[in-house]
C-alpha cells in the first residue's frame, strides 16, 4: 500500500512534465521554476518503483503467499544499545564486560528478524525463494553440519546473508570445560574465516544453552553479541517465549535448516508460514546485523 501511494503521488507530480528539455515549467507564485529534465527523472523514478512493486507482487504470487511482504525501513543510522535480557545474566556479566544475551532488538520499527540455525538441510528452493522475495535473514552455522556442501552457504553469502557462529560440533556447551567451549567457538571462527573469509561477531550457543564459561570463551574468540530468540517457527506451527503468543517490534525469530526428513514439509513451506503471519500482523523482516 505504501509503495502504491508513493507511486501515485510521484506519477501525479510528473504527469504535467512533458515540455522539451529547454523549456521551463511555470511554477505557482512564489515558487522556484522546475526543470523539465528533473520532472522526467521523477517520472522515471516512479516507473522504477512501479516495476519493483510488480516484481514483488509476482514473486509473492509465485511462492503462494497470501500478501506481498512489507518492505523493511532503512537501517537505523544510530544503532540501538543492546543489553542482556533480564534473567539471562551470568555471574559477573557486567564486571567482565561479557557479550550481551538478548531475544529482541530495542526498536520502534515494526520489524522482526529471521535467523536460521545449524545447516543440516541444503534446499536450493529455499535460496531461490528468499532471493525472489528479497527477504533478509541471518545464518548461524555449525561446521560439522555444513562441511559436506560449503558451496551452498557460499551462494547464500554471495546474496548478502551473514554467516555467523553456531560452534563446530553443535554440542551442549555447559557440559564442556572452558577450554572445550573455546575450541568449539574459536574453531568455528577459524572455519568461517578459512571457507568464507569472515570472522563473525555474532554467536548463538546450540540449544540456547550457555554459562559464564561460554560467554568468556565467546568474548576471547572475538564475539560481541549472543542473540537468542523470542519465537521459533516450524513448518506447521509457531512457538513463543512469551505466553501471549504475540509478535513485538524487534523480535528475533528462530528456525532451522530442515526438510521433509525432520518436518512435515519443506523450508519454503516454513517460510510461507512465517511470512504470512508477520505480514498479516503488519511486520516487515529486517536484517539483524543492520541493527547491531
Amino acid at each position: 500500500m505504501r509503495i502504491g501511494l508513493t507511486v501515485l503521488a510521484l506519477a501525479a507530480i510528473a504527469a504535467g512534465c512533458t515540455q522539451d528539455a529547454d523549456e521551463r515549467i511555470t511554477p505557482a507564485g512564489g515558487q522556484q521554476p522546475i526543470d523539465a529534465p528533473a520532472a522526467r527523472a521523477l517520472d522515471s523514478y516512479a516507473t522504477r518503483l512501479r516495476a519493483a512493486h510488480a516484481v514483488r507482487v509476482a514473486a509473492a504470487r509465485r511462492w503462494g503467499l497470501k500478501k506481498v511482504p512489507l518492505s523493511a525501513p532503512p537501517a537505523p543510522t544510530k544503532k540501538p544499545r543492546i543489553k542482556t535480557r533480564k534473567g539471562f545474566e551470568v555471574t559477573g556479566h557486567r564486571r567482565l564486560n561479557l557479550p550481551p544475551v538478548f531475544t529482541t532488538i530495542p526498536t520502534r520499527d515494526k520489524v522482526v528478524f529471521l535467523t536460521v540455525d545449524d545447516g543440516v538441510e541444503k534446499d536450493p528452493e529455499f535460496l531461490r525463494m528468499m532471493d525472489d522475495l528479497k527477504i533478509p535473514y541471518s545464518a548461524f552455522l555449525s561446521g560439522l553440519l555444513v562441511k559436506d556442501d560449503y558451496r551452498y552457504f557460499k551462494k547464500m553469502q554471495n546474496r548478502g546473508v551473514a554467516l555467523n557462529n553456531h560452534t563446530v560440533r553443535h554440542r551442549y556447551l555447559p557440559g564442556l570445560t572452558y577450554r572445550g567451549q573455546r575450541r568449539e567457538i574459536c574453531g568455528m571462527q577459524r572455519y568461517l574465516e578459512l571457507r568464507y573469509g569472515t570472522r563473525p561477531t555474532l554467536f548463538r550457543p546450540p540449544y540456547g544453552n550457555y554459562d559464564r564459561a561460554t560467554l568468556r570463551a565467546a568474548k576471547s574468540c572475538g564475539i560481541r553479541y549472543v542473540p537468542l530468540w523470542a519465537e521459533e517457527v516450524f513448518v506447521d506451527h509457531w512457538e513463543y517465549r512469551e505466553g501471549d503468543g504475540k509478535l513485538r517490534p524487534g523480535d528475533i525469530v528462530l528456525t532451522h535448516f530442515r526438510g521433509r526428513q525432520q518436518w512435515k514439509g519443506t523450508m519454503p513451506d516454513m517460510i510461507r508460514r512465517f511470512l504470512n503471519r508477520v505480514t498479516a500482523d503488519g511486520y516487515a523482516v529486517g536484517r539483524l546485523e543492520d541493527y547491531l
